[in-house]
């Protein structure tokens, strides 16, 4: 028996039908950055620890994968996007256009616990608008992210948003020595999640007395959204967002440090499976990593999630197949004929397979129906006699000869 393998806990392998949902869905939310002008940046998976460490909040720090390289120097793995980017932006400043759009699709790491929905390596699609600090920006933000959700197909998405400012205003008074408003923020995050009693419970935990923490999640439910937060509304909605997908939700907090001003998070109606991404304005960023004053507002797409619910809401599509032909070898003599279906067929524009192994044509339709390939060409001794090829439809069983010229359109056509 051989050694038995298997993945790292908290990492996945994706077989082709896996793959292949994956692909679906990015294609169509790349396309919606794309028609937003957004453009495309990749980062390197490791950065110096200290260009990591200290920009998200102490719980979030404990998250992140950080060792010691073979030169002695202290490295991080990349736990988001947004922090990479900003040593980006203030590094290439010169060779920027500002307002700087940018989109990036990359696998992100971190530490945490593997469940239901959460992984240690995860890919996030974020987009970010670096320069601006109009409510213009956020808009577009909002706009984009509504739009890619339209293109990967979800009839309706819900971006509930808050202001952090409100935030800070509303709790600093209960900050102390020993409790920042920071601390408190971390809490109120988890009220989509836990009941208000844990989260009262968590705040005493932090230094709160029970009245406090009460009253701080009284004050939270009855918070009105700034006139920051209505303007960008109101330009979200101008920009084609409907009025029902935008919805202010006072206890949306947003966990990590850095966010200053517009908020939100990302929810699908009909999945349960949590929120689907988040983002928001984050002006000091970069400011606190290079000493640059560069506004920003960004979202990162949770696509795992994003993936899954469009999985659980039926979104995707059943059929797994790429080619949409293949290309049998009826006889060796009738190789060349084969090869020069499969050349004729891709220069077309059409997913040819050819069949690269040797077996009886029976066990070559039976490699076809497997894969949900829809058609399969065969091309013997009365095909070439006539210079035809053999078309055989599997969905409708129908089997008919003709050019190759002809089979192209037909495929065309299906």
């Amino acid at each position: 028996m051989g050694k038995k393998l298997q993945t790292l806990k908290g990492f996945r392998d994706f077989l082709p039908p896996e793959k292949k949902a994956r692909d679906f869905v990015l294609e169509r939310i790349l396309e919606a950055f794309r028609q937003s002008g957004f453009e495309p940046l990749e980062t390197p998976t490791l950065d110096y620890k200290e260009n990591i460490m200290g920009k998200y909040g102490d719980e979030a720090d404990k998250l992140v994968y950080e060792f010691v390289d073979r030169g002695g120097r202290e490295v991080a793995m990349r736990y988001d996007q947004t922090v990479p980017t900003a040593r980006v932006i203030a590094q290439y400043q010169n060779e920027l256009t500002f307002p700087f759009k940018r989109y990036q699709v990359q696998n992100v790491f971190r530490a945490d616990k593997p469940q239901k929905g959460r992984y240690r390596e995860f890919t996030q699609c974020d987009i970010d608008i670096f320069g601006s600090s109009s409510p213009l920006a956020d808009a577009e933000i909002l706009a984009t992210t509504y739009q890619a959700y339209q293109s990967v197909g979800f009839e309706t998405i819900e971006l509930r948003l808050n202001d952090r400012q409100i935030l800070f205003d509303l709790l600093a008074p209960f900050s102390n020595e020993l409790l920042t408003t920071a601390n408190i923020i971390q809490s109120i995050d988890k009220l989509d999640k836990l009941v208000p009693d844990q989260v009262i419970e968590e705040l005493v935990g932090k230094g709160l007395t029970q009245d406090q923490a009460s009253k701080v999640i009284d004050i939270i439910n009855q918070a009105e959204p700034s006139k920051n937060l209505k303007e960008i509304i109101s330009l979200a909605a101008q920009l084609g967002v409907p009025e029902n997908v935008l919805k202010f939700s006072p206890s949306i907090a947003r966990g990590l440090d850095y966010y200053t001003g517009m908020i939100f998070e990302i929810v699908a109606p009909g999945f349960d499976g949590g929120s689907l991404g988040g983002g928001g304005r984050y002006d000091k960023l970069i400011y606190d990593l290079a000493g640059i004053d560069i506004p920003a507002v960004g979202v990162g797409i949770g696509f795992d999630r994003t993936v899954e619910a469009a999985a659980a809401l039926n979104i995707i599509p059943q059929s797994t197949n790429s080619a949409e032909v293949l290309v049998t070898i009826f006889d060796d003599k009738f190789l060349p004929n084969s090869l020069e279906a499969v050349k004729k067929l891709r220069q077309a524009g059409i997913c040819a397979e050819l069949y690269v192994d040797d077996a009886k044509i029976g066990k070559q339709l039976k490699y076809a129906s497997r894969k949900e390939i829809p058609f399969v060409i065969v091309i013997g001794d009365e095909e070439v006699s006539k210079e035809q090829v053999a078309l055989k439809d599997l969905v409708s069983g129908e089997q008919t000869s003709q050019s190759l010229e002809e089979t192209v359109a037909i495929i065309k056509r299906a």
